[in-house]
Order: structure tokens, then sequence, then C-alpha cells
């Protein structure tokens, strides 16, 4: 299985950085490909603009789009990786999502609403939080957050084992970060090839 990890941190040297490598040290003991995506580093543009709208009706996505594309068709797995932000993504992952995974590519709601033109995947978001998980499910926020991104973003994406894996405690002690980075890990050595014939739904 091949794994594509999209990583969101604009310092190389972050926990959310150290997450995205032990996610892909899992998956390569597992005995799976990887590819490391720094949206950073690679200075992508998460800008919506007028030339993805004229891509999107034209059926030709611009030339950094089509580059993202063409990882994600080599992908049997996609892992995200970024920072709890506001309650949501930052940016730039909010940035590559919107453009990437554009109409007529990714999704045709004329066609049907509930059914991902992409083939099956598993997708699975590994989020730095520094709140406490007892603190954001007494809040809501947990629900909330697996209703925005794993019911709905993340299920028009064709993906059929979809998984939010909230990092709570990131800006605690040594011990609960190196448990973090363990759980990372592990992720990365459990993932499941999926069904080539299960159908996604939102």
């Amino acid at each position: 299985m091949h794994v594509l990890t999209i990583l969101d941190h604009p310092n190389p040297n972050s926990f959310s950085a150290a997450i995205a490598r032990e996610f892909c040290a899992g998956a390569q003991d597992a005995g799976h490909t990887t590819e490391l995506v720094d949206l950073h580093a690679e200075k992508f543009d998460p800008r919506w603009s007028m030339m993805d709208v004229e891509g999107d009706t034209s059926g030709q996505a611009p030339t950094d789009i089509r580059a993202e594309q063409e990882r994600i068709d080599r992908a049997d797995a996609i892992g995200f990786v970024f920072p709890l932000f506001w309650w949501g993504m930052p940016a730039m992952t909010k940035g590559w999502v919107d453009r990437v995974w554009s109409w007529g590519w990714a999704y045709d709601q004329l066609g049907d609403p509930e059914k991902s033109l992409q083939r099956p995947r598993t997708g699975v978001l590994l989020v730095p939080a520094g709140a406490r998980s007892d603190e954001m499910e007494k809040l809501g926020y947990t629900a909330a957050l697996e209703t925005a991104w794993i019911d709905g973003t993340f299920g028009y994406f064709g993906f059929v084992n979809r998984e939010l894996v909230l990092l709570n405690g990131s800006t605690g002690s040594e011990q609960r970060l190196a448990a973090l980075l363990e759980r990372a890990y592990q992720t990365g050595a459990s993932l499941n090839l999926p069904t080539q014939n299960a159908q996604s739904e939102p």
C-alpha cells in the first residue's frame, strides 16, 4: 500500500512535523511505501482563485493542482497532519483541500451528491491539540469536528476507512509527548487497505 502524508506546519522542527515522521515510520515498518508532502516547504499556494474556477469549468486543473492530484492518484491511504487551529484546519490545509479536491475530479454533486468520484481509500487525520480530551468532549468540540471533517468534508473523498486521531495534550510533559508520538507511529503501522468495492458515504 502507498501512503501519502500531507503536513501543514511552517516550522520543520514542530511537534506536528515529528508526528508526521512517526506516522510515516510506522507505515514503512508495516511494509508500506510513503510520500511526505510538506506544504510550507514546497510553498503550496492555498488561495482559491479564478484560475481554479476556470479549471473546474474547463476540466483542466492548474499545473500545481494537477501535480497534487497525481500524488493522490498514486495513494491507497492519505494522512493529514496539522495542529488544531481555532477549532479548525490551518489555512494551508484548508486551501489544499479547497483547491486540490476539485469539482469534477473529487466529486460531482449533479450526478450523485453522496458518492465520490475517487476510488476507495483509507484516510486519517492526526491533529495535535493543546486542549484536554475531556474538555473538548464536554464542550462538544470533538463531536463537532467528527461531524464536520469525518462525516462531512472527507466523506466525499472516497475515504472508506476514515478516522480522526486527536492528539490531545500536545503542549504537555515530555512523557505525554512521547506517548502521542507512539500513537502516531502505531496509527501508521495499523493502516488497512480499503475494500476496493466499498462505497464511501458522507
